[in-house]
């Protein structure tokens, strides 16, 4: 047997396992469904988002080179219309697999109650609808659904990739694993601030204060572009006034222009959530370090008052 056809045997056997471990092209619209990927994916490939840290997901304007990347993703994972307005009419034109993860069988999801909507009268440019019994979006703080989205990241991948399958499955399984333990850290890190009031810009944490038993005294909701009126922010200082010390937690990585005028003298201190984990690394563990730092970081204020 020559050495010219042995080399050539070599070559083509090890080109026919690279396309046979072609990295699937995993695409997400935003960050925690991407951190959630990762730990799906952790050390087959690596998932890629869309937008960028500190894109609003309410209204994002795709470039062309982001509509390409619509079209070659392999998998494309997805809030819903209800989050992402922007993207309904960009993936109509695409023609590989695309989940709207919101409906998902056995997700847990919540609606805006009947007063969520009665603090912003008067910011009518405010990023999504909050009307009640309109969905609340925001549905990746909660770790149960973080598992039913997780699971079926692992069968899609394990259908495109099968060499990888049982690495698909034994990383997911991990990963509802680690779940369990960050929920009981979470919810001993935030025991002793349960039933301190607390108020948020933005009604984006419903999902992660029902499964940790907290609750927010207010929601100002309230877009960081929009000044509402003298008589809107005097009621909202009254509340503020009337609560005492307190915490009020905007989102980064725009503090609203409002929070300083509505909190000028009185003993509230400003702090940040990240409900989009904007800056978090794209790890296995990175869903996890999203959820954690929303606990500690509110804990941390609240222990502070």
């Amino acid at each position: 047997m020559s050495r010219l056809f042995v080399l050539c045997v070599a070559f083509l056997s090890l080109f026919s396992l690279s396309c046979a471990h072609a990295e699937v092209k995993l695409l997400t619209s935003i960050k925690p469904l991407q951190l959630i990927a990762a730990a799906v994916q952790d050390g087959v490939g690596s998932p890629q988002v869309l937008l960028p840290p500190g894109a609003s997901p309410h209204h994002f304007a795709l470039r062309p080179s982001d509509v390409r990347r619509v079209g070659d993703a392999d998998l494309l994972y997805w809030i819903g219309p209800d989050m992402e307005s922007f993207l309904p009419r960009v993936l109509a034109n695409r023609s590989k697999p695309t989940l709207a993860v919101q409906d998902l069988p056995g997700m847990h999801l919540r609606r805006f109650a009947e007063d969520s909507h009665s603090h912003a009268e008067e910011a009518e440019d405010h990023d999504h609808d909050h009307r009640p019994g309109n969905l609340d979006a925001h549905l990746w703080l909660s770790t149960v659904n973080a598992r039913v989205i997780s699971a079926r990241m692992a069968a899609d991948l394990s259908a495109l990739d099968p060499a990888n399958a049982a690495r698909y499955r034994s990383n997911q399984q991990a990963f509802e694993q680690r779940l369990v333990a960050l929920d009981e850290r979470v919810k001993a890190r935030v025991a002793g601030v349960k039933g301190k009031p607390y108020f948020v810009f933005h009604e984006a944490f419903d999902y992660f204060e029902e499964a940790y038993g907290l609750s927010h005294a207010g929601v100002f909701s309230v877009a960081a572009e929009v000044q509402p009126g003298a008589q809107h922010v005097a009621k909202m200082r009254a509340t503020l006034q009337q609560v005492g010390k307190t915490c009020v937690f905007s989102e980064p990585p725009m503090r609203p222009r409002l929070a300083q005028t509505l909190t000028a003298g009185l003993p509230v201190k400003l702090a940040e959530l990240d409900a989009l984990g904007g800056f978090d690394e794209a790890t296995a563990t990175g869903y996890e370090q999203l959820v954690s730092s929303l606990g500690d970081n509110l804990a941390e204020c609240l222990e502070s008052l």
